[in-house]
C-alpha cells in the first residue's frame, strides 16, 4: 500500500468513526508539496465517494455519510477559503433543499464540490419565493437544489418558471430519491441537468464550464 492509499485509509477510517480530530491529522500530514487544493482533489473527494457508494449499497448507515458530510465541510472551509487562489474560473452557484429538511443530499453536494475546488453559496433550506429573489439578487447562474420527498421535487417546476418570469438565465441542477424513482420527472421540472449521485455533480459542472467557454 502507497503513501497515498494508506492517507485515504486512514481517512475514511476517522470520517466513519466520526474523528475530526484524526481527520484533521491526517489533512496536517500530508506531503508538503501536496497543496490544500491537492488534498482536497486527491482525499477528500475520493474517500466521499467512497463513502456514498457504501450508502448506496447498504453497507453505511446514513447518519455516518451525513456525519463525513459535515466533517468535509468543516476541514474544506479551512483548507479552502473563499480568496483562495486555487479556485477554479468558474459561474456563480449556489446549492439548497427546497422546503425539505432533509439537509444529507445538500450537505454532500456542497462538501464535494468544495473538495473539487469550487466555491458556491449554501441557501439552507428555502421556499421557492425566497429561492427566487436570492438567485436573482446574488447573479446565480447554476443552481444545484437537492430534494427527498416528492412534493419538494414537484416546486421546482415553479422556480423554473418564476426565473424565466424574471429573465434569469440560470442552469438548474437537481438530484434526490424522487428523480430516481421517476427517470423523467427532472425534465418534466424544468431541470436542466440530473445527477443521480453527489460525486456526478464535479463532472457535470466542467462540462458545464467547457462548454460555455
Amino acid at each position: 500500500m502507497d503513501r497515498r492509499d494508506k492517507m485515504l485509509t486512514a481517512f475514511k477510517h476517522a470520517l466513519l468513526d466520526v474523528d475530526r480530530l484524526a481527520a484533521r491529522q491526517v489533512m496536517e500530514q500530508r506531503d508538503r508539496d501536496m497543496r490544500p487544493i491537492q488534498f482536497a482533489e486527491k482525499v477528500v473527494l475520493p474517500v466521499l465517494e467512497q463513502i456514498g457508494a457504501g450508502w448506496q449499497d447498504g453497507t453505511l448507515a446514513l447518519s455516518q455519510v451525513y456525519m463525513a458530510g459535515r466533517i468535509c465541510e468543516e476541514l474544506i472551509d479551512e483548507m479552502l477559503p473563499p480568496a483562495d487562489p486555487s479556485r477554479k474560473n468558474q459561474p456563480k452557484m449556489a446549492v439548497c433543499m427546497l422546503e425539505d429538511h432533509h439537509t444529507l443530499g445538500k450537505g454532500m453536494v456542497y462538501a464535494v464540490l468544495r473538495a473539487g475546488g469550487f466555491d458556491l453559496l449554501d441557501y439552507g433550506v428555502v421556499g421557492v419565493d425566497d429561492l427566487v429573489k436570492r438567485v436573482e439578487t446574488d447573479r446565480v447562474t447554476v443552481l444545484l437544489i437537492s430534494v427527498l420527498m416528492l412534493p419538494s421535487a414537484l416546486k421546482i417546476k415553479s422556480v423554473r418558471q418564476k426565473l424565466i418570469d424574471l429573465g434569469c438565465d440560470v442552469t438548474l441542477i437537481v438530484g434526490g430519491a424522487p428523480f430516481r424513482f421517476d427517470d423523467q420527472l427532472w425534465q418534466a421540472v424544468g431541470a436542466d441537468i440530473l445527477c443521480e449521485n453527489a460525486s456526478d455533480v464535479v463532472p457535470a459542472i466542467e462540462k458545464l464550464m467547457e462548454e460555455k467557454k
